[in-house]
């Protein structure tokens, strides 16, 4: 069973990356253009260039675009977990410890998700697999030294 359950692990990550990375994009599309309700539950978007919120929703827009398609993926999950490490200790802990209690969980889960892929990479099915496998295929075998007789 673990065997079987090995095998499958850069399916099950790629898959993880893929509904996190699109999640996390949905968000920055509602906070940029309205989307999903937008940020008021009325189709309001944040206000251009306002600290912090407006380039919260640009890193979550493109930050989770990049994590969908498993482009940059380590870097692009190590901004995304910085900006939820971010909004969860500067909006949402002030209000209470906890994030049940403060209503910071998807902040929180955001943030732990994303730290997983800084370290996981994009697993199957990203941009960055198929990008190393071709620079690899066209990259010369290394020459054999002579052996000395």
């Amino acid at each position: 069973m673990t065997e079987r359950l090995n095998t499958a692990q850069p399916y099950a990550l790629g898959l993880f990356r893929i509904v996190m990375g699109l999640l996390f994009a949905c968000h920055g599309a509602m906070g940029l253009f309205g989307a999903f309700g937008g940020v008021d539950g009325k189709g309001g978007s944040a206000a251009t260039g306002v600290w912090p919120n407006w380039y919260a929703a640009a890193i979550e827009l493109v930050g989770g675009t990049l994590v969908l398609l498993g482009l940059g993926t380590r870097i692009a999950a190590f901004l995304c977990s910085g900006a939820m490490a971010y909004a969860y200790f500067k909006v949402h802990q002030p209000d209470a410890l906890w994030p049940i209690e403060n209503n910071g969980e998807g902040a929180a889960m955001y943030c732990w998700a994303m730290f997983l892929l800084i370290f996981t990479g994009s697993g199957a099915f990203g941009v960055d697999r198929l990008l190393t496998r071709r620079s690899s295929a066209q990259r010369p075998a290394p020459e054999q030294a002579p052996v000395a007789a």
